[in-house]
Parts: C-alpha cells; structure tokens; sequence
C-alpha cells in the first residue's frame, strides 16, 4: 500500500472513531485533552480526559515526561499525604465522598500541576461527566480533568502489580499529530 493509501485509510479510521467517539460520549475531540502513558509500558496507551467545565486552570506547557502519582487518601478528599512526592506533578484521584473542586484544591495545596479525576465507576468506559463548580468561592487554578473510570482502575490496577509510585506520562499530547508515533488506544475503551 502507497504512502497516500496509508495516509487515506488513517485519516477515514480516525474519523469513524470520532464519529463513534462522538455518538458515544456526547463530546468532540476538541473538547477533550489526551495523555500518554510512558511507563509502565503495560499501560502504554494514548488516554483521553475531559477538562473541568467552569474552574481549573489550562495547561500552559507541555510535560513530555512528568508523573502520574496516586493520591493518598485516593478520594482527595482531606490533606494529601506524601505532598514532596506531589509536588510538581500530576494526580490521579477517585471521585466521591466530595466535590471536585475541593479535590483539585487539595492536589493544587499539595503543589500538584494538575489533577486527573477518575470516576470511581470502574466499569464507566465512555461516560464523561462535567465537573463544574461547588459554589465555593476559591477555585482551584491548576487543570482538573474527568477520567473514565476504566482507565482510573487499570492505571492504578499496573501500578499496584508492579509495586510503583508513579506512572510517567506526557500531557498534553496532540491527536492531530497522532501519526507520528503508534496509535495506541486503551484496548478496553471504544474510542
């Protein structure tokens, strides 16, 4: 198959991903912000998360390698533990037992650059849900993104196994440029 042929097909298999994508999820592509997985190599996939509709700050820069680390507690909830670890890092807590802006509080106190949201339905691989404001008045400025809970679980699900802190990743990653490297999507999310 030529070059043009390969670029053809790319370009109609990511579209009817999109249109799928779309017709699953209620959201564009443009709506939403992709990360990559570096390591561990398991979970080496290309993520998708949905920005915070009305607080939370936008990435100013572009990590190509920056870490993904778990919180404790893992709700976010109350005080951060382990704050030298987070800082200057992204996030990952589970949603519940509070709001998400106090979550993406608590990680930006904790000196994270960013916050990912994972809903705490583990099953969810295609709901996104808007996060918005609890009417408080201090809103955190940091990004704060919704994770499908399926992907939530198998990263944290890889990190558990594997006895590591941290997953390393690059965020955010352009998807028009998606055919400059593999494209490889979480085999259990319909993109």
């Amino acid at each position: 198959m030529s070059n043009v042929a390969q670029t053809a097909a790319l370009i109609l298999y990511l579209w009817s991903v999109f249109v799928q994508f779309s017709r699953t999820t209620g959201l564009g592509v443009n709506e939403l912000l992709y990360f990559r997985v570096i390591s561990p190599e398991e979970i080496g996939y290309i993520f998708s998360a949905a920005p915070a509709k009305d607080f939370g700050g936008d990435f100013t820069s572009s990590y190509d390698e920056i870490f993904l680390v778990p919180a404790e507690p893992a709700d976010g909830c109350s005080e951060l533990k382990d704050r030298e670890i987070l800082q200057g890092q992204v996030v990952l807590v589970e949603r519940g037992v509070c709001s998400f802006v106090q979550k993406a509080r608590h990680v930006e106190e904790a000196g994270g650059k960013a916050v990912l949201i994972a809903d705490n339905a583990e099953d969810n691989d295609s709901q996104y849900l808007d996060m918005v404001t609890d009417g408080s008045t201090a809103k955190p400025s940091i990004p704060a993104l919704f994770l499908l809970g399926r992907d939530g679980m198998m990263i944290r699900r890889s990190l558990q196994r594997q006895a590591l802190p941290w997953a390393v990743i690059s965020i955010p990653v352009n998807v028009s440029a998606l055919a400059s490297f593999p494209l490889k999507q979480p085999p259990w999310t319909l993109w």
